[in-house]
């Protein structure tokens, strides 16, 4: 896990720029795989999803191994993931990108968020979701999928590096959601990414308002020298 901690100012900062300005920050920094595949909203209502990477690992389930009676273990990982995820991190479950089953339902989800945890995304399918859809915690998800996880997952691992619809996670990144999916920011640049990020949605707020009124895209988008002294005026008079 990285030695560099988001800032409360920052991580605040995060909840407020989209996926898609992150991962074009992301990508002037030479990251093109940050974009989770697969992983939808459950409920575009709840609150913007920002924190620190908790992670599980499934491989292929055994019959002999998974079997009902395993839950009766504490130790089981799925089981002990949501008694031992901090308060603000977010479980990011690799869940083999098979959407045949479940990676957990409303119980577990339930207990994630009385325990504090900030949110959930998963690569696999989750259960439960006509009540998932009203829960107030950010939940993304590849699908929506009945069986339970011991049909195609054993549970192996807790906050080791894992595969989450493609990307690589590390414990520790900052894990982003909103109304279009997750991204996954090396922790290390966690602090210089938000910054940049928040700095690049005033921009491109002000071009979406110059372009509602009728401004052509030449010269504005990407800024010429000119546009880029019109612009810092304006956000001289009106960001202090």
């Amino acid at each position: 896990m990285s030695a560099v901690k988001l800032t409360p100012e920052n991580r605040e900062a995060l909840k407020h720029v989209s996926t898609a300005t992150l991962t074009t920050a992301l990508f002037k920094r030479g990251l093109r795989n940050v974009y989770i595949q697969g992983a939808q909203p459950l409920n575009p209502a709840a609150a913007r999803m920002v924190g620190e990477a908790y992670t599980i690992r499934y491989i292929p389930a055994r019959e002999d191994l998974d079997h009902i009676g395993v839950f009766a273990d504490p130790e089981h990982p799925q089981r002990k993931s949501v008694e031992e995820i901090p308060p603000g991190h977010i479980m990011v479950i690799d869940g083999q990108r098979d959407r045949s089953a479940a990676t957990g339902g409303s119980i577990l989800m339930t207990r994630l968020k009385v325990r504090g945890a900030a949110g959930l995304v998963t690569d696999s399918g989750l259960r439960d979701t006509p009540e998932l859809r009203h829960m107030d915690f950010p939940l993304y998800a590849a699908c929506a999928s009945a069986p339970t996880n011991l049909t195609k997952h054993h549970a192996v691992d807790l906050n080791v590096p894992v595969g989450c619809g493609g990307v690589p996670v590390f414990p520790g990144d900052i894990i982003v959601g909103d109304g279009e999916g997750v991204v996954v920011i090396p922790a290390e640049i966690a602090n210089e990414i938000a910054v940049e990020a928040t700095a690049m949605t005033i921009f491109e707020d002000w071009v979406e308002e110059q372009v509602r009124g009728g401004r052509t895209i030449r010269g504005l988008y990407p800024p010429n020298e000119a546009t880029r002294a019109e612009f810092n005026a304006w956000k001289a008079a009106n960001h202090k």
